[in-house]
């Protein structure tokens, strides 16, 4: 085996991680097309499954994800990439990490634990 096992699974996980300092930043989808783009360009493309089509990671907002190594898991169904975030925010809520609310275990309650990096207004427009 040579790679992620695309014709197990059509789309595979993909766990985005900052290459500086570990921190997890994403997770999203490809699909055979998102990852022979991403290794011949450098630039992380997903696989949006509400849009049905490639996204490439900051093609709206500037805050491209630059490929820096790139890991499959022993099932080759789960994909890790290091990456280089530009312009510091991987969430489009405007937060560095998808992952900035903490849930309390003993209340179930949420908390926000991060500082917006932009206001996604700004970037996107008002929805």
């Amino acid at each position: 085996m040579t790679g992620p096992d695309f014709q197990k699974n059509e789309l595979i996980p993909v766990i985005a991680q900052n290459h500086h300092d570990g921190k997890v930043l994403m997770l999203a989808y490809m699909n055979r097309a998102a990852y022979e783009e991403t290794l011949q360009t450098h630039n992380v493309c997903y696989f949006s499954r509400s849009r049905q089509k490639l996204w490439r990671k900051g093609e709206t907002s500037g805050h491209v994800q630059k490929l820096k190594h790139i890991y499959y898991d022993c099932d080759a169904d789960t994909l890790l990439v290091k990456v280089e975030q530009v312009g510091g925010a991987a969430c489009h809520e405007g937060y560095e990490s998808c992952f900035f609310r903490e849930i309390d275990p003993s209340t179930g309650e949420p908390t926000i634990i991060a500082q917006k990096v932009f206001d996604p207004s700004d970037v996107y427009g008002s929805s």
